[in-house]
């Protein structure tokens, strides 16, 4: 468990490789564009992990943004800026 004895891995024959491309293209451009997913891309990437697992990680804040503003049926609020 957890081992990368059998090779790499390979992306599942049911998964929907279009949207997989597009969610990649997001990925790059919000690394370039949004300030707080840079900050956290080059974090990452500044302790040594891999491009592609911190951009795996950067899709996934992108789903669950989308997914909030889906669920509360509101625009997206940037409140990184309301922190400090």
């Amino acid at each position: 468990s957890g081992s990368s004895i059998k090779g790499r891995t390979k992306v599942n024959h049911m998964a929907d490789k279009k949207m997989k491309s597009i969610l990649q293209m997001c990925a790059l451009v919000a690394v370039k564009h949004d300030p707080q997913l840079k900050e956290y891309y080059e974090r990452k990437k500044g302790e040594g992990k891999n491009a592609m697992l911190v951009l795996n990680n950067v899709k996934c804040k992108i789903i669950g943004r989308v997914f909030s503003v889906i669920n509360r049926q509101t625009p997206y609020i940037n409140t990184h800026k309301f922190a400090c």
